[in-house]
C-alpha cells in the first residue's frame, strides 16, 4: 500500500519509518527535497498549496494524509474526498483558532473566554468584556509561540495591535492554569476509538520542551476521552487527533487540537505497545488499531537549535535518540530522546539529571 504524505518534516519522516514495518510506501510532497521525509522516502516536489500537484499525489496513492495541517482546502478539492482522512473538514476547522474553539462549544467542551477580533475597535470592546490579562493571536498560522502576544496591562494592548494587526485575530482570555496537559486519539475507518494515556507538557516560548506520560488522573482522564470521542465523531475522523488542554482547578479547558500526530505523542514509539505513528497508518489504511498500553514511565524532551553530545547519555539504560537531520538554526526543533523508567519518581529524576547535562552544552531546553 502507498500513502502520500503532504509535508515531508519530521512527523512525515516518522510515519514513513513506523509505514516500512507494514508494508507501507511513503511519497511525499514538499517543496524542496532537502527534508527529514526526503531521507527516508521519495518526494514529489511542489507547493504543498497547489491544488494540480497535490492532485498529482493523489493519483499515485492510495490515500492521502498529512504532516502539517495548514494544506488550504481548497487545494485538495481535486483528490477524492474519501482518499484524504483525516478529512478535509478537521483541517479547516483546525486552522482558524475561532472555528476551533466554536466547535469545542458546539460539542459542550469547555474553553477559554473569546471574541474574534477584525479592527482595533474590535479588541477595545473584546476587552471589555473578558478583561486583562488576555492573549492576542492571529486567527490562522501560528504554532510554536508564533503570531501571538500576552496583555497583561492596558500598555501592553497597543504594541500588541501594532505586531499582529493586518491578520484575522482572536482575543482569549488568559486562564492562571494548574498545568497543560494533552490527550491523542485515534480512530479507524470502521468507527473503532482507542485513546492514549493523558501526557503533561511544558512549553516554554510557546514550544514544547519536555513531556511526561503517563498523567495519572482517572477523572480527568475519562473526562478527556469522552471530549476526544464527541469530536472524533462529529467529523466521522479517520486517524490520530490530539487535542491540548489546561488543567484549572480540576477542569479540563479545551486549548485546541491538531489532526494528525502530534510532538506530544513522540514518547509513544518506545513508550507504548503502538507508537502513535503506527496508530495513525493503521487507522488510514483499514488494517486496525494496535493497543496503546504503556510500557513504564516516559518521558521525551525536544532539542532545540542544537542537538547535545549523546555518546555519554546514550550509555545510560532505555535512553532514545532521535535525529531530524535538519540544519541546525536558533528556535528549530532538530530531534528529541525519550527515556523510560520503571517509576514515575525514577523517570523524573533521570530527566531533571538528563537537562542539567544538556543545558551544560548550550542546549535550548
Amino acid at each position: 500500500m502507498k500513502v502520500g504524505i503532504i509535508g515531508a518534516g519530521q512527523l512525515g519522516r516518522m510515519l514513513a519509518l513506523a509505514g516500512y514495518p507494514l508494508g507501507i510506501e511513503p511519497l511525499f510532497l514538499d517543496r524542496t527535497n532537502d527534508t527529514p521525509g526526503a531521507q527516508v522516502g521519495e518526494s514529489l516536489i511542489g507547493d504543498i498549496s497547489d491544488a494540480a500537484r497535490i492532485a498529482e499525489l493523489g493519483s499515485q496513492v492510495d490515500v492521502v494524509t498529512f504532516d502539517w495541517e495548514n494544506v488550504p482546502s481548497r487545494a485538495l478539492a481535486r483528490v477524492p474526498a474519501d482518499k484524504i482522512r483525516p478529512c478535509a473538514r478537521a483541517l479547516e476547522v483546525s486552522q482558524d483558532r475561532v472555528h476551533e474553539k466554536t466547535l469545542f462549544r458546539l460539542l459542550e467542551i469547555p474553553t477559554v473566554e473569546f471574541a474574534a477580533v477584525d479592527s482595533r475597535a474590535d479588541l477595545d470592546r473584546a476587552l471589555a468584556d473578558i478583561g486583562l490579562p488576555a492573549v492576542l493571536k492571529t486567527r490562522r498560522l501560528g504554532y510554536d509561540g508564533k503570531g501571538q502576544a500576552v496583555l497583561r496591562k492596558r500598555d501592553d494592548v497597543d504594541a500588541a495591535w501594532r505586531k499582529l494587526e493586518g491578520s484575522p485575530l482572536v482575543v482569549e482570555d488568559f486562564v492562571p492554569f494548574e498545568r497543560e496537559v494533552s490527550l491523542i486519539g485515534v480512530r479507524g475507518i470502521g468507527g473503532d476509538i482507542a485513546h492514549y494515556p493523558l501526557v503533561e507538557n511544558l512549553h516554554s516560548g510557546g514550544i514544547l520542551r519536555y513531556s511526561r506520560a503517563p498523567y495519572r488522573d482517572a477523572a480527568l482522564q475519562r473526562l478527556a476521552e469522552r471530549h476526544m470521542r464527541e469530536v472524533l465523531r462529529h467529523f466521522d475522523y479517520v486517524g490520530v487527533l490530539a487535542i491540548e488542554f489546561f488543567v484549572v482547578r480540576g477542569r479540563l479547558i479545551a486549548n485546541e487540537m491538531a489532526p494528525r500526530v502530534h510532538n506530544s505523542g513522540h514518547w509513544t514509539i518506545e513508550g507504548a505497545a503502538t507508537s502513535q505513528f503506527e496508530n495513525h497508518l493503521r487507522a488510514i489504511t483499514g488494517l486496525g488499531l494496535g493497543a496503546t498500553a504503556v510500557r513504564g514511565h516516559a518521558a521525551m524532551i525536544n532539542f532545540i537549535g542544537r542537538l547535545p553530545a549523546m555518546a555519554g547519555a546514550l550509555a545510560e539504560p532505555d535512553l532514545h535518540f532521535h535525529d531530524y537531520g535538519k540544519t541546525p538554526r536558533p528556535g528549530r526543533k532538530l530531534g528529541h530522546c525519550t527515556l523510560i523508567a520503571p517509576t514515575a519518581a525514577r523517570r523524573d529524576a533521570r530527566l531533571r539529571a538528563l537537562m542539567r547535562g544538556f543545558r551544560r552544552q548550550g542546549v535550548e531546553l
